[in-house]
């Protein structure tokens, strides 16, 4: 046997283990993608009941948030007519009763300033008063900026 033939059958076993280890790979390769497969598999029938509940509680959420709405807007409705009828009400009673007791008030307090005038001058003295005559008239004083006569 020649060194050629050596390394002819040496260059022979390195491209059996090559193929055997390329052989070995594909098929680790296809283990590992049925084993990715089987778990995608498990995950997507476990994923899949809680996919189906969230969805399921999206829709009650939806609904409970438009019957909430609903509430809101009739509670609106509802305030704001009473709202308008106490107003009204307030109104009415303002006109009949408010207005014309203000105005009998009125009356009435003519009524005893006359009658307290009455009693004072009724109760007063006849004597002269000091005070009556002319009144005296008031000299403006000539540094007084604001009298009739100044032009300015």
């Amino acid at each position: 046997m020649t060194l050629d033939q050596i390394f002819l059958g040496l260059i022979a076993l390195a491209v059996l283990a090559m193929a055997a280890g390329q052989v070995a790979a594909v098929i680790m390769g296809m283990r590992a993608a049925r084993q990715v497969g089987e778990t995608l598999s498990r995950l997507e029938h476990d994923v899949r009941p809680i996919v189906a509940n969230v969805q399921s509680m999206s829709a009650d959420a939806k609904r409970a948030a438009a019957l909430a709405s609903a509430q809101v807007e009739r509670a609106d409705r509802l305030l704001t007519d009473v709202s308008r009828r106490l107003d009204d009400t307030l109104t009415v009673v303002h006109r009949t009763i408010v207005a014309p007791a203000r105005d009998g008030m009125a009356i009435f307090q003519g009524v005893k300033a006359a009658f307290t005038a009455f009693r004072q001058l009724k109760a007063r003295p006849r004597r002269p008063s000091p005070n009556i005559g002319p009144v005296p008239r008031v000299v403006p004083d000539p540094g007084d900026d604001d009298h009739a006569s100044f032009i300015g």
